[in-house]
């Protein structure tokens, strides 16, 4: 389920997709197609995360498959920092809630135009995950 979409001028792509109230299940692959139309921009790409504050990690590992225009892939696990090691929350909190916006790479040039796939698997040890939300994707072109 789709929570929301939009865009302005620095926006390139945002989707943001509901995870169950079951839990995010490693079966729930979470997948966004971006199409890339410009190759020469230098763009920031970010991973949101929605979690509750009874949420019982201070990261979220997930892994992330990458299909290129061309057909070829690209696989890499990527955390996601959601406490201080203090165990207090990073993200901005509303009542129970916190939302993060997480840089995974910074002034990354894309290297062709065209769709490129972004597939997604929650890569923790409980199966299914509790209490994350939401998870979405950003690319915002680098300022």
């Amino acid at each position: 389920m789709v929570v929301f979409s939009s865009c302005n001028q620095n926006t390139v792509f945002t989707k943001y997709i509901t995870i169950p109230e079951s839990g995010w299940d490693k079966a729930n692959k979470i997948s966004f197609e971006v199409d890339i139309t410009d190759n020469n921009t230098l763009n920031n790409v970010y991973l949101t995360v929605r979690h509750a504050d009874s949420y019982p990690f201070s990261n979220l590992f997930v892994f992330l498959n990458t299909t290129y225009p061309n057909g070829k892939h690209s696989i890499d696990t990527l955390e996601c920092i959601l406490a201080t090691p203090k165990g207090e929350w990073i993200g901005d909190g509303a009542g129970d809630i916190f939302d993060n916006k997480i840089l995974v790479t910074k002034n990354v040039r894309f290297p062709e135009v065209g769709k490129y796939t972004f597939t997604f698997e929650q890569g923790m040890r409980n199966n299914p995950l509790p209490l994350i939300m939401d998870f979405g994707m950003v690319i915002e072109k680098s300022k």
